[in-house]
């Protein structure tokens, strides 16, 4: 028996050895958090290889897996996004870097369709042009945690249509369902888009294998995107989800918050705001965004 505690001992001995001789190579940094972040990782990853025992076929297998989400990425689609967003990291970064104050919106993930300089609109545009679906209008008002009203404040949206699909998922696409805008003298903002729709995330390359072997759905619940920018405030990247989707209780991504749970209430056809006659039902949905201050 002591020659088989032996051998275990030696055994741990020499996975300590490697290691510390690899978290060694990074105290020459002269960059204090780039220490700190790569000692970690080396420790934590090296911990989770011990843990399960993690064979060289399985270690294989994980390179080509990391190998197709490379290949599969480009400019329209970032698979490492997805498989940030279904393992729950980028929920978890979101949490850990969140304002600690109750009285501010939630934020939640930044999703793999954000598009930068998305176009300019005025308050109450449509931003859902030629999209299909449902007309919805959408506003509220950008405050501060006093309640004061924040004139400019930068407010972004984007979100997908009655399909499920972004405009950048369609081929030959132009920029549809996204815009910016800023908010009047009293924080108010308000555009037209379509309804949302809940949709799966795009499930054709390995993030997708990762859920069919989990048997796990790769369905989002209907949602719109925020990005909300003023300065002196800390940024807001947020969605509000449709009251009464099926998926909230399976978000794919974990980005459900019941705070961000909206209504869209449903109308009759006619008169709507912003001088608009629709001749089919339209829904409307209210979304106060309350910023924290920078600290």
């Amino acid at each position: 028996m002591d020659a088989v505690f032996d051998d275990e001992e030696q055994q741990r001995a020499r996975e300590d050895a490697v290691t510390e001789q690899v978290v060694a190579s990074f105290e020459t940094s002269t960059d204090p958090r780039y220490e700190q972040v790569m000692s970690s990782l080396v420790r934590h990853l090296h911990g989770f290889i011990r843990d399960v025992r993690l064979t060289p076929g399985e270690w294989d297998a994980a390179i080509a897996f990391l190998t197709r989400a490379g290949q599969i990425t480009d400019e329209n689609r970032q698979e490492f996004i997805l498989l940030s967003d279904v393992l729950g990291a980028s929920m978890m970064t979101v949490g850990v870097n969140s304002p600690p104050r109750s009285d501010a919106t939630e934020s939640t993930v930044f999703g793999p369709f954000f598009v930068h300089n998305a176009p300019l609109i005025g308050l109450g545009d449509d931003i859902g042009e030629g999209m299909a679906g449902r007309p919805c209008y959408v506003h509220g008002r950008v405050t501060g945690t006093d309640g004061s009203g924040l004139a400019g404040a930068r407010v972004e949206v984007w979100a997908a249509d009655e399909a499920g699909f972004y405009d950048v998922q369609y081929e030959g696409h132009a920029l549809a369902g996204r815009a910016h805008m800023f908010t009047d003298e009293n924080g108010r903002f308000d555009f037209w888009t379509v309804q949302p729709a809940a949709y799966p995330i795009p499930y054709d390359g390995p993030v997708g294998d990762l859920l069919r072997a989990a048997e796990r759905s790769p369905m989002r619940p209907a949602h719109i995107h925020f990005m909300v920018v003023a300065e002196g405030y800390v940024t807001l990247i947020t969605h509000i989800f449709v009251a009464g989707d099926q998926y909230l209780d399976s978000d794919a991504v974990f980005g459900v918050k019941p705070s961000l749970i909206t209504e869209f209430i449903e109308h009759e056809p006619g008169e709507a705001p912003r001088g608009h006659v629709v001749d089919s039902t339209w829904s409307e949905a209210v979304f106060d965004i309350v910023l924290a201050p920078e600290r």
